[in-house]
């Protein structure tokens, strides 16, 4: 995964150096005002709505071969439009277009698990599917991904987070869908790996594309948050596991309860069901639940409960002075939040891991 994401991140750089003549070849709908490539859009559509740089601005804030479209918020790199003009779905492919277009020579031969041409396709859902899907995302630094988190009070954001940003995933849309409804929007790509930290699936939160004054927000969609691969037992991990740690369902939950207590390894379940479901590391001796207020939550809580009784693990629930931790953290603050933890965790604990982050 590294390796693929170290050659996507030479070879756009090499295509930023020499962005005129990649636009001219794949955006060739389009022409040169300045030091920007006007078209219409990232599939070479006649217009002006997508601007790509040319070159690098001089306070060093724009890089060449980036690119924006006003109308849709979207932006991204000169690897990125090569993907949608060609069509590709493997980063591989762009990738090898890349290097055509560059005169370059192929690579060494990837890792295993890695698809190059030729591979057979990962079975639709696999972890397989998941991991290239992960591998072929983006940091989310300055990303739509970024943002959305900024806006629901999430700030606390680290290299080593299993989250990514892709700027079009695939979506397909259900029954709930309206007609027409877009097959492809921007997502935050989260990795579900299991205790020997291997990837076993991914989530998606599909997000909405517009960078407008309004806060990002998910997509428009019937399901905006879809799951893929072997989820059961594993999660969404942020930290190694530990004897303290703390467990719920959702993403932006575990990432709410971290503002506040952020030395506290963490996994998100990603439902009730999954969630009593668990697997425990060796390490673990004390679990933290942050409890959802319904009757899934409960069933949850008690069936994870009777699993960790038995493996010698002490559950303590931590429940929310609202709905979820993501509304105490935008409703309440940050101060009320940990305050309402103080009193729920164990004092040892409050003492060692209570402050707030953000």
């Amino acid at each position: 995964m590294g390796r693929l994401s170290d050659q996507a991140g030479e070879l756009a750089h090499r295509l930023g150096d020499r962005a005129e003549a990649v636009c001219r070849h794949y955006l060739s709908k389009g022409c040169r005002e300045g030091r920007y490539w006007m078209v219409g859009d990232a599939h070479n559509t006649p217009g002006r709505s997508l601007y790509v740089r040319l070159t690098g601005s001089e306070d060093g804030r724009g890089a060449a071969g980036k690119w924006t479209d006003a109308a849709t918020g979207e932006h991204g790199d000169l690897l990125d439009i090569i993907a949608l003009v060609c069509g590709h779905v493997q980063l591989g492919d762009t990738l090898d277009e890349a290097r055509r277009f560059l005169s370059l020579p192929d690579p060494e031969p990837c890792p295993e698990g890695l698809r190059r041409r030729g591979e057979p396709k990962a079975p639709t859902g696999s972890p397989e599917s998941a991991r290239r899907l992960f591998a072929a995302s983006r940091p989310v630094r300055g990303s739509l991904v970024q943002a959305h988190l900024r806006a629901r009070g999430i700030t606390d954001l680290r290299a080593d987070d299993p989250l990514r940003f892709h700027p079009r995933c695939y979506y397909t849309p259900s029954r709930k869908d309206l007609p027409g409804t877009r097959r492809a929007w921007p997502a935050m790509i989260a990795a579900v790996t299991d205790l020997d930290d291997s990837i076993t699936g991914v989530h998606r939160t599909y997000l909405a594309s517009g960078l407008g004054p309004a806060a990002p927000t998910k997509a428009p969609v019937a399901t905006p948050r879809r799951a893929m691969g072997f989820l059961l037992g594993n999660g969404v991990r942020f930290g190694g596991a530990d004897a303290v740690m703390a467990a719920g369902e959702g993403v932006e939950t575990i990432l709410s309860l971290r503002q506040v207590v952020p030395a506290v390894p963490m996994i998100a379940a990603l439902s009730s069901a999954h969630l009593s479901a668990i697997l425990f590391p060796p390490a673990l001796r004390r679990l933290y639940v942050a409890r959802d207020d319904d009757p899934a939550g409960d069933a949850a809580l008690a069936t994870l409960s009777e699993r960790a009784a038995t493996a010698g693990i002490e559950v303590v629930p931590l429940s929310p002075i609202l709905g979820d931790f993501n509304d105490d953290l935008r409703l309440v603050g940050p101060e009320r939040t940990c305050a309402s933890l103080a009193v729920q965790l164990v004092p040892e604990d409050a003492n060692r891991f209570l402050t707030i982050s953000g």
